[in-house]
């Protein structure tokens, strides 16, 4: 599909299990600019990216969603009717907002290559998102941004998006040390530090005995 009244070339279509390797481009260019390497590099060995990715593809609650620049923008110059991938979304469906009758659809992993953006490519993903949440009666779409991500943040406030909540991330072993010692402590877990306050230094009576005056 398109962005209906848009001149941009960008369109998006469902990713199929050929499209890994730029799927995994961008997925690496996302976490990188998120600060979040240590996440999710994307190096996961060849079988077992091509497996999970098959098993995304195939889950009934996401959509694969790549925004793609064809015709001569193609790496080959577009002689064999190619095309070039230069974004990708995730969407889904929160599942509690079904139970609470009304359900949201998520975007996930919202990236536009760095050498294409403001080309029109964010918007024709969004644009399928709010395609998508027709078709499942979603009356909402959530953005997830990471807190470090300036320049992603500005473009979903743009489109109308609102702050609505923080995601937090721990890894399993991480977890699990910290659930252990909170067992070990009945239960307690310790405050988290905070910084120091920084006090003003007191004037001194004087001062304010000449400001009176004046």
């Amino acid at each position: 599909m398109s962005v209906p009244g848009s001149r941009s070339r960008v369109a998006t279509r469902d990713a199929r299990p050929a499209d890994l390797p730029a799927v995994l481009a961008l997925v690496r260019q996302h976490r990188s600019e998120a600060h979040a390497e240590g996440v999710l590099t994307g190096q996961t060995p060849g079988a077992a990216a091509a497996a999970g990715f098959r098993r995304l593809l195939a889950d009934p609650a996401h959509r694969v969603v790549l925004a793609v620049l064809p015709g001569p923008n193609a790496p080959d110059g577009g002689a064999s009717g190619g095309e070039l991938v230069v974004g990708l979304a995730v969407l889904g469906v929160d599942p509690l907002s079904v139970v609470l009758g009304v359900p949201q659809v998520t975007v996930d992993n919202l990236v536009v290559h760095r050498d294409h953006r403001r080309c029109g490519a964010g918007a024709a993903l969004l644009a399928a998102a709010v395609a998508h949440a027709s078709q499942v009666g979603a009356a909402h779409v959530v953005g997830a941004v990471g807190g470090h991500e300036a320049e992603r943040q500005r473009f979903f406030a743009r489109m109308g998006f609102a702050p609505l909540t923080t995601r937090r991330i721990v890894s399993r072993e991480t977890l699990a040390r910290t659930l252990a010692a909170w067992q070990r402590g009945g239960g307690t877990v310790p405050a988290p530090r905070r910084p120091p306050v920084r006090r003003r230094p007191p004037v001194p009576a004087v001062a304010l005995l000449d400001a009176a005056d004046g």
